[in-house]
C-alpha cells in the first residue's frame, strides 16, 4: 500500500508541477482572473490523478480503473468548449477582438496541456513504480522540459521581418510605404494620424509566411496583441482611428498603421514578433510535393 502510494503521490505531483508551470498569464489576457488560474489547476491536478493511478491499477492488477482514462479524454475536450465561450463572451464588450482563430487556438492549447499533464503524470509514476523515486526524479525534469519547450510554439519573428514604414497620405488615401491602409475623409483625422501614426510592414520571410499572414484572423492576433500593450485611440464608431493591417497584393508585405497611446516604435516592433503564429493560419505549402517543385 505504502509503495503504491509513493508512487501515485510522485505522479500526481510531477503532473501538476508540469500544469503550473505552463499555466502563464500575460497581456493576451488567457487566463487573467483568479477563477481561472483556479480552475486550470484544479482540472490539471484532476488530469495528474488520473494518469498517477493508471500504473497502480494495471500493477495491482485492476485494469478497469484504466478505463478512466478514456472518460477523462472525454471531458477535458469541454475545456476547449469551455475556453472558447469564455472567450467569446468577452469578444461582446471588445473594440478589438482577437478574432475566432485566436480563440479556437488558445482553446485547443488549454485542452492539449491537460493531456500532457496525463502523459507526465504516467511517466513519472511508471518509472516510480518500476526503478525507484531517483529515476522518477529525473523523469519528471525530462517532461518538464518537454513540456515548456512545446509551450513555446512559432512566433510571427520566426517567420517575418518587421520594419519601420513611413505615414503618408496620397489624397486622402492612408498609406504605409507602398501599401494601401484605406480613405480618410476628414482634414483634421489625417493630421492626428501624421502627428501620432505608428506604421511598420511586416515582411514575410517565405511563401510559407506569405500564406500565413494572408489570413485574416492571423492579421486580427496582430492587432489584438498590439493593442494590449500599446493601447489605441479608437473609441467606439470611430473608424478611422482604427488600427489595421492591409496586404500589398503584388509582393505579400503587410502594412501595419496603429495611433497608440504609448507612441513607442520599437516597442510595437517587439510586440508583433511576438505574436503566435495561429495553427489555423501557418502555411504549410512548401513542405508539401508541389510546393517544393513549385519552388524549385
Amino acid at each position: 500500500m505504502d509503495k503504491y502510494l509513493l508512487v501515485i503521490i510522485s505522479g500526481i505531483v510531477a503532473g501538476v508541477l508540469v500544469r503550473f508551470l505552463v499555466l502563464r498569464s500575460d497581456y493576451r489576457h488567457y487566463p487573467a482572473y483568479p477563477h481561472g488560474y483556479f480552475t486550470h489547476i484544479a482540472l490539471g491536478f484532476i488530469a495528474a490523478s488520473l494518469g498517477a493511478v493508471a500504473i497502480p491499477a494495471i500493477a495491482k492488477p485492476d485494469y478497469v480503473a484504466v478505463t478512466f482514462l478514456v472518460l477523462a479524454a472525454q471531458q477535458f475536450r469541454e475545456i476547449r468548449n469551455m475556453e472558447r465561450e469564455t472567450l467569446n463572451n468577452l469578444e461582446e464588450s471588445k473594440l478589438i477582438r482577437r478574432g475566432n482563430d485566436y480563440i479556437e487556438g488558445i482553446a485547443r492549447v488549454f485542452e492539449a496541456r491537460n493531456y500532457l499533464v496525463i502523459i507526465t503524470a504516467l511517466a513519472t509514476s511508471a518509472t516510480t513504480q518500476w526503478l525507484g523515486i531517483k529515476y522518477a526524479f529525473i523523469t519528471a525534469v525530462i517532461f518538464i522540459i518537454i513540456a515548456l519547450k512545446l509551450m513555446r510554439g512559432s512566433y510571427i519573428g520566426d517567420i517575418v521581418e518587421v520594419v519601420e514604414g513611413r505615414i503618408h497620405f496620397n489624397g486622402s488615401i492612408l498609406m504605409v510605404d507602398d501599401v494601401i491602409i484605406m480613405n480618410v475623409g476628414l482634414a483634421s483625422t489625417r493630421e492626428k494620424i501624421l502627428q501620432d501614426g505608428l506604421g511598420v510592414l511586416i515582411k514575410p520571410k517565405d511563401d510559407d509566411a506569405r500564406l500565413t499572414l494572408h489570413s485574416p484572423g492571423q492579421r486580427m492576433a496582430i492587432i489584438h496583441d498590439v493593442v494590449a500593450v500599446l493601447g489605441t485611440k479608437v473609441d467606439m464608431n470611430e473608424t478611422e482611428l482604427a488600427p489595421m493591417a492591409r496586404k500589398n497584393v503584388d509582393t505579400g508585405h503587410l502594412g501595419f498603421f496603429i495611433v497608440p497611446n504609448e507612441p513607442d516604435i520599437e516597442m510595437l516592433i517587439a510586440v508583433i514578433k511576438g505574436v503566435p503564429v495561429l495553427e489555423t493560419a501557418q502555411g504549410t505549402t512548401l513542405k508539401s510535393f508541389y510546393g517544393r517543385k513549385a519552388a524549385d
